[in-house]
Order: structure tokens, then C-alpha cells, then sequence
């Protein structure tokens, strides 16, 4: 029975370790697209030793349970576990791990569907600033021009994905930077993002007190931001993207000495300006490789007993 054990004291030991082991790195800035895999699958070794500790405790706590989890498993397997000597916690400890498992479902579920009313909001106010013209069916085009005094763009993901620039973005913009725009917000949409974004800010407004799930939103919104420049960089050079950049946020006071909540922009454009040099594509292998065996050493730590039964 000390296996759901060391599961949870695995899943603590990676949500401590993890972040700052990528925080004291020099490759994520690098390579943000393998940071960004790299801090999934330390979440998610985390999220499966809690799932692993859960379903051993339950097995331990109640022989319906353990006849499902256990039904094809050799008797050597299921003696090797020792569930018949369970502790008296290890019910409370299944009903907690799994309160907190419907409870981060739960959270998953209202930042979709808080997503969801802000797309339909958006929606229905880009339909009234930009209305349909006589003929023009819902949806037929991707690219959506909105009368604005302020440059900005931005996709609108659903199932009919629009990207919205307002036309001082045009005016402004020279017709390389625009394209550099459009390549930055249209990466957003190829990789994704928006889900990480979603399952990020469930975990961290579910769990407040932990800091692995702040630090997975926080990494998240810089780390998505980074990947989307370097697309864009990738087609149409770092200058011209940077120079975009420029352009769309010189106005909003984010290069003064106060703070501002774009306050990351200034350091993107940095970046882009003077570039880290990519590492090699072996070691961009190796680590999406390390990173893989983070989320599978609580499935071999759980198969110990197991397999050294059978053995």
C-alpha cells in the first residue's frame, strides 16, 4: 500500500522541481515551442500521479473497486500491492483525489463556457460594427476589417475562425508587416493555443494555492506568445515582425517607463531584434525526449509491484 504513497510524494517532488528547473534554463526563450511541451508534461505528471494515487487508494478501499481495477491481473499481481493491509486513509484519500478531479473538470468545463460567451459577444459586435453586405453570406470570409482609430488584430477562433484587423492597423502597418501580423495570429490558431490557454487558467483559478498550476498559466500566455513570433519570424524575417509589433503597440504606452499590462512586449521585441541562436536538433530532441519521461515515471512507478511480481 505505499505505492499511492509515493505517488503523491512524486507528484509534490514534480510540481516543486519542475518549474524551477525550467525557470533556471536558458533554452525555453530559445526553443518555446519545446518549453511549451516541456511544462505539459510536467503537468501532467502531475495531474497522473494524483489519478494513479486515487485509483490505488480506491482499490485499497473498497473490493468492488479493486475486482475492476484488478479484474484480469494474476493473483501474485494483486498480493503484491498489499491492498488487503490498506491504511484507514486510503478512503478518505480517494474521495479527496477524487473531489479535486471533478472539481478541475468542473473549472475546464466554465473557462470553455466562459469562452464561448466571450466569442458569441465578440461575435455579435464585430456582425454590428461590420454588417453583412446585401448577398454576403455569415461566415464567408476569414478576413474581417473593422473601422478603428486604434491598430490592432486579433483571431476569433470557433468553428468559422475570422481574423480581425481594424484599418489603422492597415494604415499603419507596411504590407509585409501586416502579413508578418496576420502569420503571427494565424500560428495562434494552427498550434492551438487557445486550449492551453483554457486548461491553464482552469488549473490555476481551480487551484489556487498551488504554484506549478500559476506558473503553467503564466509560462503558458508568454511561452504561446513567443512560439507565434517565431512563426511569423520564419516567413517573414525577425525585423519586419518586430517592426510590426512596434507599430501596433507604440501608441499604447507600453515602451514608456511605467508599467502596463503588455508590459511583455518591449522584451518580445527585444528578442526579436536580437535573436538567441536556435540550439542544434539533436539537443531540441533530447529534451522533447526528457520531457516525454517526466508524465511516465508515475506509470512505471505504478507497474513496480506488478511487474517485479511477475518477474
Amino acid at each position: 500500500m505505499m505505492v499511492p504513497v509515493a505517488l503523491l510524494l512524486l507528484g509534490a517532488l514534480t510540481a516543486v522541481l519542475g518549474p524551477r528547473l525550467l525557470a533556471r534554463a536558458d533554452w525555453p526563450d530559445r526553443e518555446p515551442v519545446v518549453a511549451l511541451w516541456a511544462w505539459q508534461c510536467v503537468v501532467a505528471a502531475v495531474l497522473l500521479c494524483c489519478a494513479l494515487s486515487m485509483t490505488l487508494s480506491a482499490a485499497a478501499a473498497w473490493a468492488p473497486v479493486r475486482g475492476q481495477v484488478f479484474a484480469r491481473a494474476p493473483r501474485a499481481v494483486v498480493d503484491a500491492y498489499a491492498l488487503g493491509t490498506a491504511s484507514p486513509w486510503a478512503a478518505t484519500t480517494a474521495v479527496l483525489l477524487a473531489c479535486a478531479g471533478l472539481w478541475s473538470a468542473a473549472m475546464l468545463v466554465r473557462e470553455v463556457v466562459r469562452s464561448g460567451a466571450r466569442r458569441r459577444a465578440q461575435r455579435a459586435e464585430l456582425l454590428v460594427r461590420a454588417p453583412l453586405l446585401p448577398g454576403e453570406e455569415p461566415g464567408a470570409g476569414r478576413l474581417v476589417v473593422l473601422e478603428d482609430r486604434r491598430p490592432d488584430a486579433w483571431w476569433l477562433a470557433g468553428a468559422t475562425p475570422r481574423l480581425v484587423v481594424t484599418t489603422a492597423a492597415l494604415n499603419r502597418l507596411k504590407e509585409r508587416q501586416l502579413d508578418a501580423l496576420l502569420a503571427h495570429e494565424k500560428g495562434h490558431a494552427q498550434a492551438r493555443h487557445d486550449w492551453l490557454l483554457h486548461c491553464s487558467a482552469a488549473l490555476a483559478d481551480g487551484f489556487p494555492q498551488v504554484p506549478v498550476f500559476a506558473a503553467f498559466r503564466d509560462e503558458m500566455h508568454r511561452l504561446v506568445e513567443l512560439a507565434a513570433d517565431d512563426t511569423a519570424s520564419r516567413r517573414f524575417g525577425r525585423l519586419t515582425t518586430a517592426l510590426a509589433l512596434v507599430e501596433l503597440n507604440e501608441e499604447r504606452g507600453v515602451f514608456g517607463p511605467s508599467p502596463t499590462p503588455e508590459a511583455h512586449v518591449p522584451r518580445r521585441v527585444d528578442r526579436l531584434l536580437t535573436p538567441p541562436d536556435r540550439l542544434p536538433a539533436l539537443h531540441r530532441l533530447r529534451l522533447t525526449a526528457v520531457a516525454a519521461l517526466v508524465p511516465a515515471l508515475p506509470v512505471l512507478l505504478t507497474l513496480v509491484p506488478g511487474l517485479r511480481a511477475l518477474g
